[in-house]
């Protein structure tokens, strides 16, 4: 139970930050002519707020399922086979089987990072911690000023899960500045602007990881290898 107690303990940012974004999300919904309970399904069914985001706006114009629903959440979510694979690396034996197609499901860039961050391997039990949903309707008791107040959260816990690990390995901030210079490039820079956010994320992140690796790689701590 203690990895259950410790997923627990590291997915109370996430949720918090999940909040304001669900609450955000159900308003949308709801505003645009969805039941509560399609709103819902949309996100059980796709926990990533980037798709859902994307998946409401093509469905409110009225856009095409094939074409643009399938092709934008597989670019969008293209990403998260990134991660999986690299989270796949960490995890220990109890994480096999069907509990990996399950964990694999719930993977989102907060998870993603709270789980690499942390010491050793991750076991089942704090994966599905870590990975435990809130409802919706939570957002509903809080005051609208919280809310609103807690879509920093999120950032706030990048910043504090990067910041030390940075501190004690180069090549983890040079990695991390690296990949930021690239995504303002992608954001600002002409051409590169027209590449979608899934698409850049991927580009950024596997440039600046593999170029860090060749010019600072980590020694295998059994062998002394890189």
């Amino acid at each position: 139970m203690s990895g259950f107690k410790k997923g627990l303990k590291d997915g109370i940012p996430i949720a918090l930050g999940y909040l304001s974004v669900s609450f955000t999300f159900g308003l949308q919904g709801v505003k645009g002519g969805l039941s509560w309970w399609e709103t819902v399904l949309i996100s059980i069914c796709n926990v990533t707020s980037a798709g859902q985001f994307a998946g409401l706006d093509i469905m409110l114009s009225g856009g095409g399922f094939w074409i643009e629903m399938a092709c934008a959440q597989f670019i969008i979510n293209l990403r998260y086979a990134l991660m999986s694979i690299s989270l796949s690396q960490k995890a220990d034996k109890s994480l096999s089987g069907i509990h990996r197609w399950l964990v694999g499901f719930g993977v989102t860039d907060e998870i993603f990072v709270m789980a690499m961050g942390n010491i050793g391997e991750v076991s089942r039990q704090y994966m599905y911690a870590l990975g435990t949903l809130i409802g919706a309707a939570a957002g509903k008791i809080l005051p609208e000023i919280v809310i609103s107040a807690l879509s920093i959260a999120i950032y706030g816990m990048f910043l504090a899960i990067i910041i030390p690990p940075a501190k004690k390995n180069k090549g983890i901030a040079m990695a991390a500045i690296f990949a930021a210079l690239l995504s303002c490039c992608f954001k600002w820079l002409p051409i590169l602007n027209k590449v979608s956010g899934g698409f850049s994320i991927i580009i950024c992140t596997v440039l600046s990881a593999g170029i860090m690796a060749a010019l600072m790689p980590v020694k295998n701590e059994e062998d002394g290898q890189c």
